[in-house]
């Protein structure tokens, strides 16, 4: 794999008169390095002869670093078909992944999903796989998934005598489509918020909750993925392969139906939360890829990991460079974070005596860049709710309601954008701005004052003009109005507070 596509790589096999010896050469690392040994015990295991004098695995394309157990199958089979224990010709046929154990069993491996995938895309239609990754193998269309338990198993096949381990596909199995974290309905309250969560559904735009401590921002975020339309293929298909990379699904999981919703700690790296490290692997803002990445406690984050979403919350990809290759992982999420107004949490909160001055509650908010802050579009006021309001009993929205207003609005933007690589409104480019979002006289004006403060930047006036738009299509305007412009500036409390730098 590069990033989370796969790629081919052929494994040749050679054998030479001399003193005995096994390497393997076209950049492997120390794990692949450790396969000599475990596929030469695999072999003598199964009761199978190990080729003779100076063999020599090559693993071509030579220039990409290969890592990991995946290869341990095939070079078992290219050794065996040395001396014809494997028949050649019909190995070629033949894509083979799996990790041996020193008994000959095949073990599974990581990101199968994305390697089944590189393979079809190359032309091959023969897999053999661990058994305990079939199901995922056969996710991919137009292919044979030969399910294998032993080395044994895999030479039977390749042989063409393995009908018994060839795979069919199993009929879906149907998943309820509410979030398992709650419906919007257990929400009470909170109108304005929940109006903000909603615009941020039907409109892909990020959210800021600021409230004192238990006033319900946690749980408002958490209800946002239940309110997202339902994935289409190519969307579900995508999550599924980086959770495959990651090592998230199970033996018997199918494809990924629900949108993923990930709330890392406080305490995360900046390499845990971006992806890398010395065997690069997709980080939480790649596995909240197509849905909702939660940062509680905004301010307690790591500034220099929350400066590494500045790039992926504009691009919607994560690039990692390291020196033997550029990895690219997909990072096209709704970003909801949460932070106290004031370090005490009870700046303005009714009944509760702050212990904050102007000046700590200025170095509070000024963690979190400036950059950062006009990336994200919506910053919502958060209030704890009075005791009767709590305790009321009048109906509330379900997130089945909520989303098909937003699978409304959602049907609408995707005929505005037909043709063109944008999916939302909040991510029509600069240069597409004054098209799709024209204002009225009065929502100019309005938007020219609110300008004329010198609290917004640049960045932030084409935030509000999207956040309009989204409201807009939420009332069934064509134009944006100066309605539309005055909810979207309402949702800007840092800038109004003058706490935005």
């Amino acid at each position: 794999m590069l990033g989370i596509d796969g790629y081919v790589v052929r494994v040749e096999g050679d054998s030479a008169p001399g003193t005995p010896s096994f390497s393997i050469i076209g950049l492997p690392d120390r794990s692949l390095g450790e396969s000599r040994e475990r596929v030469r015990a695999a072999i003598v295991n199964s009761g199978l002869l190990f080729p003779a004098g100076r063999v020599l695995v090559n693993l071509s394309p030579a220039h990409i670093r290969k890592e990991g157990p995946a290869f341990d199958l095939a070079i078992a089979l290219a050794l065996l078909a040395i001396d014809e224990q494997v028949d050649r010709p019909g190995l070629q046929r033949f894509v083979a992944l799996g990790e041996l154990a020193l008994d000959g069993g095949v073990r599974a491996v990581q990101g199968i999903l994305p390697m089944v995938a590189g393979a079809r895309h190359a032309g091959f239609v023969r897999l053999l796989v661990p058994k305990e990754s079939a199901q995922q193998a056969l996710l991919i269309d137009g292919i044979e998934v030969y399910a294998v338990a032993t080395l044994l198993d895999a030479i039977a096949v390749v042989r063409g005598s393995g009908d018994k381990f060839r795979c069919s596909r199993r009929a879906p199995v149907p998943r309820p489509r509410e979030s398992a974290d709650g419906d919007f309905a257990d929400v009470r309250g909170q109108v304005m918020a929940k109006r903000a969560l909603e615009i941020a559904a039907a409109g892909g735009h990020n959210v800021l909750l600021v409230g004192p401590p238990g006033c319900g921002k946690t749980m408002l975020a958490q209800r946002l993925a239940s309110i997202l339309p339902s994935m289409n293929a190519d969307e579900a298909l995508e999550v599924t392969k980086i959770f495959s990379v990651a090592g998230l699904l199970g033996a018997e999981a199918g494809i990924v139906t629900q949108r993923p919703f990930r709330a890392p700690h406080h305490t995360i790296s900046p390499v845990a939360l971006a992806g890398g490290g010395s065997n690069p692997k997709p980080g939480e803002i790649s596995l909240a890829h197509n849905g909702v990445l939660f940062l509680d406690e905004l301010p307690e984050f790591n500034r220099t990991a929350l400066e590494v979403m500045r790039q992926p919350l504009e691009s919607g990809k994560v690039t990692i460079a390291r020196a033997a290759a550029t990895f690219t992982y997909p990072a096209r999420f709704t970003l909801v974070a949460s932070m106290n107004p004031c370090p005490c949490g009870f700046r303005g909160s009714r009944g509760s005596d702050c212990r904050c001055d102007d000046a700590t509650v200025a170095r509070y908010v000024a963690k979190l860049s400036g950059p950062l802050l006009d990336r994200v579009d919506l910053h919502v006021d958060v209030a704890r709710l009075p005791f009767d309001e709590m305790f009321e009993n009048t109906p509330r929205e379900s997130s089945s309601t909520v989303r098909a207003r937003v699978e409304g609005v959602r049907s609408l933007q995707h005929e505005r954008f037909a043709g063109t690589q944008t999916m939302t409104n909040a991510a029509i480019s600069p240069r597409d701005l004054r098209r799709w979002c024209a204002l009225g006289s009065d929502a100019a004006a309005l938007l020219r004052r609110a300008a004329s403060r010198g609290t917004l930047s640049a960045r932030a006036i084409d935030r509000i003009t999207r956040v309009a738009r989204t409201i807009a299509d939420l009332a069934g305007a064509r134009g944006i109005e100066g309605d539309h412009i005055a909810e979207a500036i309402l949702y800007r409390s840092l800038e109004r507070r003058g706490l935005a730098a």
